[in-house]
């Protein structure tokens, strides 16, 4: 059977492209990245995390000055894009339900959740424009999401992104998940997925299934599409664009990194995260307390009395380049990436690959 690279819909939302930028917190992916990938007719996604350290006044709290932050990001990126984007909001955000209703409020597009099952999400929704696709790394967490959404709200997730075991950032696996190649690869995870949605698809309404983490370029989108994606979610190739909104020490800790240096922490959210290793990472796989205090609160997870550095804090040096304070987040893929491109020519990339390898 030939597969076709067209156009992803989500509910009656034409995505031109079916790439989805993957929302890339602390400042990785703002209105620059966001804009520009959605003018190419792929979705760009703001990561909703970590911001809000810009803004001023500083008698809100930092949960407030995210929100402040997050809506000046949809209200820029909007600027500069008149086709859809997304935002990114993870479930174990202290002030979810806010960051929601800055999104709904906003009309955004799309928005993705994943971080833990995004239960109550549409109950928070009140307009009708506003798409919903969760993130989840099984059938299991698929069947629970959709079955619990169609009794409690009579309604089905838009799309569901299945995030493998080779993404960047946090991870929904154990570190013997991990371990377990074969039972957790993307491939055989994709497929159990697309399973169950098209167990909870009646007549018109139908679920298209993204495929996420470890892909690289246009043969792996067409590897996933064949496998029964209707499109594919890519981050780690978005860091080392010009357009990508962290600092160039950020980008060139990709360009400069081994295979041997991407590696698997754990995390003070309570998951394990891949990142680049470095003096930073190294001090603190070693059990080092490094400079703490929480000025954030921003993960409900995080427990400032056990956990040794403030990963809010890590992300948000990096972001700005200082390297030695933090680090960088990546895909398992990272170490490939040799130079840094033009949103426009990573995606042309991208497109030509992917149709190349689906008619061969």
């Amino acid at each position: 059977m030939n597969t076709e690279f067209k156009d992803l819909f989500i509910g009656d939302l034409k995505i031109q492209l079916p790439i989805i930028q993957g929302g890339m917190g602390v400042r990785v992916s703002n209105s620059s990245l966001v804009s520009a990938v959605s003018n190419e007719g792929a979705l760009g996604v703001i990561a909703a995390v970590g911001l809000g350290e810009e803004v001023e006044n500083k008698e809100l709290s930092y949960p407030e000055r995210s929100c402040v932050s997050f809506t000046q990001s949809i209200r820029q990126t909007r600027q500069k894009t008149k086709n859809p984007f997304g935002v990114n909001i993870m479930c174990v955000l202290t002030n979810y339900e806010d960051l929601v209703n800055v999104a709904q409020n906003e009309s955004v597009d799309v928005i993705i959740s994943g971080a833990g099952l995004p239960l109550r999400l549409p109950a928070l929704i009140k307009n009708t424009k506003t798409k919903l696709i969760p993130i989840v790394s099984s059938a299991r967490a698929a069947s629970i999401i959709c079955s619990t959404w169609q009794r409690r709200y009579k309604r089905l997730p838009d799309a569901l992104i299945v995030e493998g075991p080779l993404a960047g950032g946090h991870l929904g696996y154990s570190l013997a998940e991990l371990e377990d190649k074969e039972k957790f690869s993307l491939e055989n995870i994709l497929q159990q997925v697309v399973i169950v949605a098209q167990g909870f698809e009646n007549g018109s309404t139908k679920i298209p299934v993204i495929a996420a983490g470890g892909i690289f370029d246009g043969k792996d989108i067409a590897k996933f599409m064949r496998l029964g994606a209707s499109g594919v979610q890519m981050g780690t190739r978005f860091v080392c664009t010009h357009e990508c909104d962290v600092a160039q020490e950020y980008k060139e800790a990709y360009l400069a990194a081994k295979q041997e240096d991407i590696v698997v922490i754990q995390s003070p959210v309570g998951l394990p995260g891949r990142v680049i290793c470095n003096e930073f990472v190294k001090r603190i796989i070693q059990g080092a307390r490094i400079d703490f205090d929480c000025q954030y609160h921003c993960l409900y997870t995080c427990d400032p009395k056990k956990v040794n550095y403030c990963i809010a804090k890590a992300l948000l040096n990096a972001s700005r380049g200082q390297m030695d304070k933090g680090f960088a987040m990546c895909g398992s893929n990272a170490y490939r990436i040799q130079n840094i491109v033009s949103v426009k020519e990573l995606i042309s990339e991208l497109v030509v690959g992917a149709r190349v390898s689906l008619r061969t």
